[in-house]
């Protein structure tokens, strides 16, 4: 079955040049098949396109009124192809970015003006949501996951690591005495992250397998880290929560690491999600480029805290 845009083609070059033949080579097939082409559309439009003479070709009346939409939609074709591939090669259009809310606050947000200046011709449209998002359903270019991933139809690139630690307020140690176990856990106020099996209201895991858990409960229990980071800086409990949010009161003293028998558990890490694509835009790749430059092996937030 002959496709029907390279008929549209076969009959703009004839109606251009006057002739078939001519038609043919600049399209780069054989005067037969050029032919093949012309038949085929006019017997779908029922139309006779063309004056056929032995020394020219020349256009019907219904030809010549049907050309001027031809052309117009092969010129509309043409743009929407330079369009898709300029946006494969250039860094220009809207990128659309979703993070997790504490994650792109603090760490993505802030950086985003240097990405900017780097690549004026793109806007950034940063949606922030603490739930895993489907790129492709709801038109996502890329996503930020921390943890394990559980998308295979998705491409991960790893940006940085992402380490946890458990600490609580100078406040809350003087009253309730400081936990040197994780056993001991189960005696203090826990402050649980209800998005997370690892960290969650009623049980932590230790280890860096996982392999050890301890049963825990607390006055408080959230779906956004800082919110129980806020809680623990006020005395309210304990919290065992990634360094990207603890970082900074930590390193003031606000917030005091735990050293306990076992240590935090190991997480994947921060990764950059695209659909599975073998040549993503170059706006996506210069986002991931530009984001695992910026963070890393050696995270900021991970700058001068105390690891095992």
């Amino acid at each position: 079955m002959l496709d029907r845009l390279t008929g549209l083609q076969v009959f703009a070059r004839v109606a251009a040049l006057g002739s078939l033949s001519g038609a043919a080579r600049a399209l780069g097939m054989s005067q037969t098949m050029a032919t093949k082409h012309m038949a085929a559309l006019e017997d779908r439009l029922g139309l006779k396109l063309l004056h056929r003479t032995t020394r020219k070709v020349m256009l019907t009346e219904p030809g010549r009124h049907y050309l001027d939409t031809v052309e117009r939609l092969l010129a509309e074709l043409g743009e929407a192809e330079a369009s898709l591939v300029a946006e494969r090669l250039e860094v220009t259009g809207t990128l659309r970015l979703a993070a997790p809310v504490s994650f792109g606050v603090r760490e993505i947000a802030p950086i985003l003006a240097d990405f900017s200046r780097l690549h004026p011709g793109l806007t950034v449209d940063l949606g922030l949501n603490d739930r895993v998002v489907d790129l492709v359903e709801e038109g996502w270019d890329a996503a930020i996951r921390i943890g394990r991933l559980q998308a295979p139809a998705l491409i991960a690139r790893r940006l940085a690591p992402c380490r946890l630690l458990v600490a609580a307020a100078p406040s809350y140690l003087t009253a309730r005495g400081t936990p040197r176990r994780v056993a001991d856990l189960g005696h203090h106020e826990c402050l649980g992250y209800t998005l997370s099996p690892a960290l969650g209201a009623h049980r932590w895991q230790f280890g860096r397998d996982g392999s050890v858990e301890v049963a825990v409960s607390g006055s408080l229990r959230a779906n956004n880290g800082d919110a129980l980071v806020a809680a623990a800086l006020a005395g309210q409990g304990i919290v065992y929560e990634p360094t990207f949010l603890l970082g900074d009161d930590i390193r003031a003293g606000r917030l005091m690491p735990l050293a306990l028998d076992h240590p935090p558990l190991d997480m994947p890490g921060v990764h950059a999600v695209h659909a599975l694509d073998r040549r993503p835009p170059a706006k996506v790749r210069a986002l991931i480029d530009f984001l695992a430059a910026r963070f890393g092996p050696n995270p900021p937030w991970d700058r001068d805290l105390p690891f095992d």
